[in-house]
C-alpha cells in the first residue's frame, strides 16, 4: 500500500494526522521553536561581536577602561529573562 503512495500525499497524511493529534501543542511548540530562533541569532550576533573586539586593535594605554558586563537576552527588549555572563580571565597570576 505504501508503494502506491506519491511523495505529496504522504506529507499529507502526516499534515492531517498532526492537525487532529497535535492541534493544542502547535501553538506551544511555535513559539518555542520561535524563541529558539531570537536566541540562537542574538548568540550568533554576540559571537561575531565578540571575534571583531578580539581583533588586534592599536595599544593606546592613555584610555584604558573596563569593558561593561555582558548580557545575554531571550528576546530583544526581553529583560526580564537576561542573565549576566561570566567572563573567563586568560591571564595568569
Amino acid at each position: 500500500m505504501i508503494g502506491n503512495l506519491k511523495p505529496l500525499e504522504i506529507v499529507l497524511i502526516i499534515v492531517v494526522i498532526l492537525l487532529l493529534f497535535g492541534a493544542k501543542k502547535l501553538p506551544e511548540m511555535a513559539r518555542s521553536l520561535g524563541k529558539s530562533a531570537r536566541i540562537l541569532k542574538s548568540e550568533a550576533k554576540a559571537m561575531k561581536k565578540d571575534d571583531a573586539e578580539s581583533a588586534p586593535a592599536p595599544t593606546d594605554t592613555t584610555a584604558q577602561q573596563q569593558p561593561a558586563p555582558r548580557t545575554i537576552q531571550a528576546a530583544p527588549g526581553d529583560v526580564s529573562s537576561a542573565r549576566p555572563v561570566a567572563e573567563q580571565n586568560t591571564t595568569k597570576s
